[in-house]
């Protein structure tokens, strides 16, 4: 997929919580082609400590109103930079990058997405792309209190929502593996971001039920590109594909270094070297 740089113009600045803005961008020309699970590299400017763009993932693209959300979370001096921003200012950003989830048709029949954190940002046009092809998403999105559940009306437009909270205080208490529609249904695939230590737990659920699992992974991405190196992650070569077969790094017979931000940052758990 063609990649481009562009400086994008701020149309809003949504203050969904006290840690979560949400950006919405736009240009005059039509917005590039975007799958759910690519990110965008931003480059933070006004901010003298940001040296290296930083990592968002696309939200949503709503092509008939030329918008693209990126849902950012406040947690270093660019990302603050970032939540600045006022309507009208440029975002100079590089998209569409890396590979995103599978959308293969026939869809899977029972499709579910779930998120944590800001890990819930690539679900929401996850779920609209699915939807727009006939299936229908579940979402399990967890936090840890209601008020960090974030953009809930708008996943109710594509799909059922389920949330779990740690404080019980919205949908049921605990953690998503903990939910009961993992025990009272049955999955054909399911797709997931968020905290490393809550998307293991899934891709072991999965495992257990024989389920088909991808998931999002977060590693630090500065480049974007594949050039800079700091994300690379272990995977299994076996399942690599022809063009990634030959790829440098392998360590040992049978695995392989990869950078997420090129290869992935959605992979299949079979991939993936978690549970060994």
């Amino acid at each position: 997929m063609k990649k481009f740089i562009l400086d994008l113009t701020v149309k809003e600045v949504v203050r969904l919580h006290e840690r979560y803005v949400l950006i919405k961008l736009t240009q005059s020309d039509p917005l590039p082609p975007m799958a759910p699970g690519q990110f965008v590299e931003v480059r933070v400017d006004g901010s003298p400590s940001t040296f290296l763009r930083r990592p968002i993932s696309i939200n949503f693209v709503d092509y008939e109103a030329n918008e693209l959300w990126l849902l950012v979370a406040t947690v270093g001096d660019g990302t603050r930079q970032m939540a600045l921003l006022q309507a009208g200012q440029t975002l100079n950003c590089v998209l569409p990058l890396g590979n995103g989830f599978s959308q293969e048709e026939p869809l899977p029949g029972a499709v579910l997405l779930v998120g944590g954190g800001v890990g819930v940002a690539p679900l929401l046009y996850l779920g609209a792309q699915l939807r727009q092809k006939g299936a229908e998403p579940t979402f399990l999105l967890g936090a840890r209190t209601a008020k960090d559940l974030l953009l809930l009306d708008e996943f109710r437009r594509y799909g059922r929502l389920l949330v779990t909270t740690e404080d019980g205080s919205l949908g049921e208490r605990g953690f998503v593996t903990q939910h009961s529609v993992l025990v009272q249904e049955h999955f054909d695939l399911i797709q997931c971001c968020g905290p490393t230590p809550m998307m293991k737990a899934v891709a072991r659920y999965a495992r257990q039920n024989g389920i088909d699992c991808e998931v999002s992974l977060e590693n630090l991405m500065a480049c974007g590109l594949g050039a800079c190196l700091c994300c690379v992650e272990k995977v299994r070569t076996g399942d690599e594909s022809p063009a990634t077969a030959n790829i440098k790094g392998t360590t040992t017979a049978g695995t392989s270094n990869v950078c997420v931000c090129k290869e992935g940052p959605v992979f299949n758990i079979n991939r993936l070297l978690w549970q060994d």
